[in-house]
């Protein structure tokens, strides 16, 4: 055992939540950091996604982007307190909590860029269908088929339908050379973090016995390092916040708004910034009195 560490309790069947009724119990042990927290490292690295969330939705407020953006911030803020609560409780309600706002959440963005220039009837008739797409997946997933990997299927279609989407959207509409690629390397980077964190997830499960074995041999808390479920939600939280400001950059072109913002970095995070405030409420009110 590594020196200042501490060996590893033994895992409990029972802590403060009660049986364990969720659908999905992962590899990290149970309490044997808290009675009160079932997995301790899954549970805190949620921390990144209510962070990152929390921080779109006050930076798209204060630089008036469109309501749109708040609305998915908050939609991928409350799977970040779901995932907390699931992995602290391992109880089934709020597995649901975590799972199904993913999906909800990525309603908003596959419905943005599919009604791309679409009239408003259209653009409410896909809003309709979305809606009820997610609806009887959410009846299937409840009362028919209680099966994650149905989940994430879904998940994974969606975004991926979104993400092929938007290439092409970005690729027929944005001329600016700078502008394409601050959007390509942000779509990359996002990806690609996303991506790294699938493979870890996949580590963790396909290789929970090693995993677990080499935890109690360096004892706590450098045990935690190796919970690839933990790093799952830390790069998955970095890889959806760089599609926010993907998507965020990308309807900035499309609606002709670009001139008014800038693409900017802050502490190694990209952001989309509103430099001419004055400038973009006259261009929206006079776009209102043609409309």
């Amino acid at each position: 055992m590594l020196p200042f560490a501490q060996s590893y309790p033994k895992e409990q069947v029972l802590g403060f939540w009660g049986d364990i009724t969720s659908t999905i119990d992962w590899c990290e042990e149970n309490y044997v950091v808290s009675d009160y927290i079932a997995e301790f490292v899954n549970t805190v690295t949620n921390s990144i996604f209510i962070m990152l969330a929390s921080f779109a939705v006050v930076h798209t407020y204060l630089n008036h982007l469109e309501i749109r953006f708040v609305f998915t911030g908050l939609g991928f803020l409350l799977v970040g307190v779901g995932s907390w609560l699931f992995h602290m409780t391992l109880q089934y309600h709020f597995q649901l909590l975590d799972e199904l706002p993913m999906i909800y959440a990525t309603c908003i963005p596959f419905w943005s860029v599919f009604s791309e220039f679409q009239n408003t009837k259209s653009s409410w008739f896909i809003g309709l269908g979305i809606f009820m797409a997610a609806n009887l997946l959410t009846s299937i997933y409840l009362f028919v088929l209680r099966d994650p990997t149905l989940h994430q299927a879904a998940y994974g279609i969606l975004n991926f339908s979104i993400i092929v989407k938007s290439f092409l959207l970005s690729k027929k509409y944005v001329k600016d050379d700078k502008a394409k690629q601050n959007l390509d390397s942000t779509m990359i980077r996002g990806v690609g973090l996303f991506l790294f964190g699938y493979f870890l997830w996949n580590v963790d499960i396909h290789f929970c016995s090693n995993l677990r074995s080499m935890r109690r041999a360096v004892g706590i808390p450098y045990g935690f390092i190796l919970e690839g479920h933990g790093w799952w939600h830390i790069f998955t939280g970095l890889g959806v916040y760089h599609y926010l400001i993907y998507e965020e950059y990308l309807r900035c072109f499309l609606i002709g708004e670009e001139k008014f913002f800038k693409f900017e970095s802050f502490i190694g995070l990209p952001i989309v910034v509103c430099h001419d405030e004055k400038g973009l409420k006259k261009f929206r009110a006079s776009k209102q009195k043609i409309d």
